[in-house]
């Protein structure tokens, strides 16, 4: 800031105005009560009015500095000079508009990474619709040629079929993350007897395993709990279950056991497929993500929402491979320190 802006600011001219009339004032009144020392009364104002505006001076000064500074930051500045401020009312000013300055632009940040990840998922989303609806255009063309034999007929049906429950259940797990990430959803606090815990998750797979010929072994008192939400907890379980009937090859088995502690009640879920690849582990648990090992019908969102179900619950979901081979999911509920 220059002289010339500083003098031209509307406030500091009515200063200056009010203060030559007090001034002015001040000199009338010392001549009256002492004519011959009335001349340090002028002189007196004017050192005080100079002072006065030599620090007001410099005090718009570092406010205008503060103001670049402000606006050199939400522009795109990356480096912050904490160090040039000093204690002091205006310093203290500063640093409250530089934290609010430095959190608003971290929010943008936020924001723009949220913009990002939420093309790449529509992105996502749009592959793992298509890829079935583009099957289903094609079965549709086949069921309208004429002359198709009825076993024919019935096998295309029944694929068509599987399409579409693959469909169904990708739009409702989406939907189900994106209300667990919007926080739309309120979880119960209750008791939840495992063993019905695995029953519930179990039952929606018996089909399909019986048509692999897979067993489901269970290892358990009967009497473990833990506090939680039943039904989102058979969410999860069944996402866990699903994977590892998906990985197990025909004739396998998966085995649950379930035990309790005074500090958390654990769930393991190991299978007799041939594991998972170490590359695959960090990353198992993000969204669409599809191990090696995955099959056709695999998406890569049930482990991601299972992890947010269990997450939500003052619990922890761990995988890993078994030392006997297969591999091993750990969910451990921990318990309320009152």
């Amino acid at each position: 800031m220059g002289i010339e802006q500083y003098l031209r600011n509307p406030e500091i001219r009515r200063g200056l105005l009010i203060q030559a009339l007090l001034a002015a004032l001040v000199t009338a009144v010392g001549f009256v009560l002492s004519p011959s020392h009335g001349w340090l009364a002028p002189g007196t104002a004017a050192l005080f009015i100079a002072l006065y505006h030599i620090l007001t001076y410099r005090r718009y000064r570092r406010i205008a500095e503060l103001s670049q500074e402000i606006d050199r930051i939400l522009h795109g500045g990356e480096d912050i000079r904490l160090d040039a401020y000093a204690e002091g009312e205006l310093a203290i000013l500063q640093s409250e508009i530089l934290k609010l300055t430095v959190q608003l632009r971290e929010q943008a940040d936020a924001l723009r990474r949220d913009k990002i990840y939420l093309a790449d998922s529509i992105a996502d989303i749009s592959h793992q619709i298509r890829t079935p609806l583009t099957s289903i255009n094609l079965l549709r063309e086949r069921l309208s040629r004429p002359g198709l034999a009825e076993e024919q007929r019935a096998s295309l049906l029944r694929e068509m079929e599987s399409l579409l429950v693959r469909i169904d259940w990708l739009i409702s797990a989406l939907l189900k993350i994106a209300r667990l990430d919007a926080g739309t959803v309120s979880l119960q606090s209750q008791p939840v007897p495992v063993a019905e815990l695995i029953r519930r998750a179990a039952a929606t797979l018996a089909v399909p395993m019986d048509l692999r010929g897979q067993q489901l072994q269970v290892c358990a008192s009967g009497g473990e709990t833990f506090t939680g939400d039943l039904s989102w907890s058979v969410e999860a379980l069944a996402n866990i279950l699903k994977n590892c009937m998906e990985a197990t090859p025909e004739g396998g088995w998966i085995r649950i056991e379930a035990a309790e502690n005074p500090l958390y009640t654990e769930i393991v879920v190991r299978d007799s497929g041939p594991g998972i690849d170490p590359e695959d582990l960090p990353h198992l648990f993000k969204r669409f993500y599809k191990g090696k090992h995955s099959g056709d019908q695999s998406v890569g969102i049930g482990l991601a929402l299972a992890r947010m179900i269990v997450t939500r619950q003052n619990g922890t979901l761990q995988a890993g491979n078994h030392p006997e081979g297969g591999a091993k999911f750990t969910i451990r509920f921990y318990k309320s320190i009152v």
